[in-house]
């Protein structure tokens, strides 16, 4: 038995997973198998390559073949349809209105009520199906790779037929927002420069996260009106990001790449890029915290050695001087003191975006590691944080199921607290098909 796919669903209360043996669903909290497909006479139970859960309900979306999806109801045991598509399917997306299917160059929007096709979306070449869909159904998006800037496509003259199909367009780093309510494009997102290698919505439809194939800068937009809220560095060495998973109040975000380090980044004022319109309290620093640089400043402050002494006492202990009225260089030094200090604070709101993006990222305040495979190297994994603790999920493809606890208040490396496997078939705790 092997695995072949592992995804939380929707409000992270489940973790499905898709095995050659069939498919598995396990409660998050606490942690216990729900569901699992019945074996048949021979022992199997079925292929199964993308599982997709419909939050806590009992309507699964799955693919057995490349090309089949077949939409069951797990709680009558009974199939509600079946799609063949022209190509292989590399995800499914579900929410409450919409049903998501893409495809390496193509995607399929259909009605959840009634499983009729929507609208039929041509996407850049997309083999590891990057694609977004609003868990709410009210702020219905769905959130696509656009085409290379640069690219140009090699168009014949009119008079001569075409040769054959149409050729494929290579992805870039922008993102297109399509509201799945409406059916309609909204908004560019200029992202990245590079390929997009992934992108996550938060619960409510109101934040995008997105990271290119290099791996090191991640960047979260407001919904719909595209505004960078946030940028934040992962690393300085690239990496492949393989999810990025907001929390329930979406003040959080995890991601998980190609190394065995999780990221927790902090979504709060103090992070937010420039020309976000996110105010920091009036105590908070204003200035970038990697450089800031703090004085102590005294009412009568001056660069003027005689201001402190040898040892940082305070002045007012030291025999006083006979004042001097500051000279032409005496001035000079305090207004490059005065500027040095409110410079950075204030340039960010008069520069461009393209100029602010020198604006060091925010980097992590707390981080998880996950242990490496059993060849050594780091496992794929999917991340994902639970409503009310302080913890953080981990699934990852050598089958374990690990949970951290972090500190919220001062950061830093989570603590392993509980540890469980999904690779083995076992007993079914009731819990699953509530609705």
């Amino acid at each position: 038995m092997a695995l072949n796919y592992i995804t939380f669903n929707q409000d992270h209360s489940f973790l499905a997973v898709a095995t050659t043996d069939g498919m598995r669903v396990y409660s998050t909290n606490p942690f216990a198998l729900v569901f699992q497909t019945p074996l048949t006479e021979n022992g199997a139970s079925g292929d199964i390559a993308i599982l997709e859960m419909l939050f806590s309900t009992s309507l699964v979306a799955m693919v057995l073949s490349p090309r089949l999806l077949r939409i069951v109801n797990t709680k009558r045991q009974t199939t509600v349809c079946e799609l063949t598509f022209p190509a292989r399917v590399g995800a499914v997306r579900l929410n409450r209105k919409r049903l998501l299917v893409v495809m390496d160059d193509l995607m399929f929007v259909y009605d959840v009520s009634s499983m009729k096709v929507l609208q039929e979306i041509v996407t850049p070449s997309n083999p590891y199906a990057i694609c977004a869909l609003s868990p709410d159904s009210t702020n219905n998006y769905i959130a696509y790779p656009m085409r290379k800037k640069e690219y140009t496509s090699q168009t014949a003259p009119t008079h001569v037929p075409p040769a054959g199909p149409r050729v494929t367009e290579p992805m870039g780093g922008d993102v297109m927002l399509y509201n799945a309510n409406d059916m309609q494009e909204v908004k560019v997102i200029p992202a990245h420069q590079a390929p997009l290698s992934c992108i996550a919505m938060n619960k409510e439809g109101t934040l995008l996260a997105t990271a290119s194939e290099k791996g090191t800068v991640i960047r979260v937009f407001a919904i719909p009106s595209a505004q960078k809220l946030y940028q934040f560095r992962r690393g300085s060495m690239p990496a492949r990001i393989h999810c990025m998973s907001f929390n329930e109040a979406s003040t959080l975000l995890c991601v998980s790449s190609a190394t065995e380090t999780v990221h927790i980044f902090r979504l709060s004022t103090d992070n937010a890029a420039p020309n976000s319109g996110l105010e920091a309290p009036a105590d908070a620093p204003t200035t970038p915290q990697r450089y800031q640089r703090q004085r102590s400043e005294s009412p009568n402050d001056s660069s003027d050695p005689s201001s402190s002494s040898i040892l940082g006492e305070s002045s007012a202990d030291s025999p006083a001087k006979p004042l001097r009225s500051p000279g032409w260089m005496s001035m000079m030094r305090r207004t490059s003191q005065n500027v040095s200090t409110t410079l950075v604070s204030r340039a960010a709101g008069y520069l461009p975006n393209a100029v602010t993006e020198i604006w060091e990222p925010a980097r992590d305040f707390a981080w998880v590691k996950i242990p490496k495979g059993r060849n050594g190297q780091p496992v794929k994994s999917v991340v994902a944080m639970g409503e009310a603790a302080p913890e953080v999920m981990v699934a990852t493809s050598e089958g374990d199921f690990l949970i951290y606890n972090i500190d919220l208040e001062n950061g830093g490396e989570g603590r392993l607290v509980r540890q469980h496997s999904v690779r083995e078939r076992s007993e079914t705790h009731s819990g699953f098909n509530a609705d």
